[in-house]
């Protein structure tokens, strides 16, 4: 059997090419989902069988499905066709894609295009991130307002007032990117011990919430109050180059982004990131087994509205 991994795809017309129609599509989708063997989206262990229509049904729960139940896919009214170049299309925009262009691009509505980028960022999260280890860089940024600094004068510590806190961890492999409520020390040791393996070197700037960590990490602080950004090799310059990538593509393609929908951005550009060394085919691929999540048309509207 044909590894369906392995697609010679470098453009949007090759792409179209790969997948002229609906059952091409359908077909792909199988293969990296279900590698030869149907599975049921509904009781995994079961049998399966084929319908006359296409279709496929689960013998222990009597239900039937096809391979877009319980994906993003699933009950979408737009051919796979126009989602494979969406997809195609987000992975490998550097500076994101706005629902406008999106429109454009594929011939939909703006509105159906803000519901599909929507839908792909909500599978662009690291379901189960993987621990960080060795040399791991951390920061927080504020995304949004008016106030230009991290520090505001008057006020103890770092201001909230109209902006929202992200909190990234970063090494040369990876970064993972986290709205939070605040930049307290509970917040983030919440965060370091759920995602940074203990022994570690921690590398931050000089933030008190980092403080008390000694017994589990190595912590190196760079002093940027000071005007210090490296220390015996150590720096947080890769991380704060993602805060600058991720900004620059919020402001320069999406200009405004809500609270509300913030951690989603910072799952796509986290994905790019994370996807930089692979082809533009190999980040397509990449995504595709990850569209397992459906994320209701009718809960995003509900969401729109609060």
């Amino acid at each position: 059997m044909k590894d369906p991994f392995d697609i010679k795809v470098n453009s949007i017309p090759a792409l179209y090419k790969q997948f002229p129609n609906e059952e091409a599509c359908i077909k792909h989708l199988e293969a990296i989902n279900w590698h030869g063997k149907p599975i049921s989206p509904f009781d995994k262990t079961s049998k399966v069988y084929k319908l006359k229509n296409g279709d496929y049904r689960c013998k222990n729960t009597g239900k039937n499905f096809t391979v877009k139940t319980g994906t993003m896919f699933e009950k979408t009214k737009i051919d796979l066709q126009r989602w494979f170049v969406a997809i195609w299309l987000v992975v490998n925009h550097k500076a994101g894609l706005s629902s406008y262009q999106l429109a454009k691009d594929i011939d939909v509505t703006q509105k159906t295009a803000w519901f599909m980028l929507t839908k792909i960022r909500v599978n662009m999260a690291e379901d189960k991130p993987k621990k960080f280890s060795g040399t791991v860089q951390m920061d927080e940024t504020y995304i949004g307002g008016k106030n230009k600094n991290k520090w505001n004068k008057g006020t103890q510590g770092r201001s909230l007032k109209d902006k929202i806190p992200v909190v990234g961890v970063l090494t040369e492999e990876r970064v993972y990117a986290t709205v939070t409520p605040n930049t307290s020390k509970d917040v983030l040791h919440a965060i370091i011990y759920a995602l940074i393996k203990e022994g570690s070197t921690l590398v931050t700037d000089g933030w008190p919430g980092y403080n008390g960590l000694s017994h589990a990490y190595k912590r190196i602080i760079i002093e940027h109050n000071k005007g210090i950004y490296a220390k015996d090799g150590f720096h947080t310059n890769g991380i704060e180059g993602f805060w600058s990538h991720l900004k620059r593509g919020l402001k320069g393609t999406y200009h405004v982004v809500s609270h509300k929908y913030l951690q989603l951005y910072c799952n796509e550009f986290a994905y790019r990131y994370n996807t930089r060394t692979l082809t533009d085919i190999q980040r397509f691929m990449n995504f595709m087994p990850m569209a397992c999540i459906r994320h209701k048309h009718a809960k995003l509207i509900e969401e729109q509205h609060k």
